[in-house]
């Protein structure tokens, strides 16, 4: 299991018993986007994608943590079509994961 994978393991193990989040999906061999990802009633708020934390955020938030170098704007169809609001964290960033989940979740949970 990759490090991302361990690490995003440890944030669905601290959601549990979260009141709406879940994880529908974890078990292998689930399909499509947001697999194993994890939500908040029923909405996607993270994930592991390329070995990479992925984070839906506010846009102006994904904004600066991009300009700050934290990582890049998410494109999951590798077309080069950017996703606005999610951020794929660098690996090498030393943000807390757990602090920047729990900002996508209450940001989706309020209707992000």
């Amino acid at each position: 299991m990759s490090a991302a994978k361990e690490r995003f393991a440890e944030l669905v193990t601290c959601y549990l018993g979260v009141d709406g989040v879940t994880c529908p999906g974890a078990e292998p061999g689930a399909r499509g986007f947001g697999r194993g990802g994890l939500k908040v009633d029923g909405k996607l708020f993270s994930m592991v994608s390329q070995d990479r934390l992925v984070l839906k955020l506010p846009a102006d938030r994904v904004d600066l943590l991009v300009e700050q170098g934290h990582g890049d704007r998410f494109a999951p169809r590798k077309n080069g079509v950017e996703m606005r609001e999610w951020l794929m964290l660098d690996p090498d960033s030393d943000l807390d994961w757990h602090e920047l989940a729990e900002e996508a979740r209450k940001f989706v949970g309020s209707g992000g």
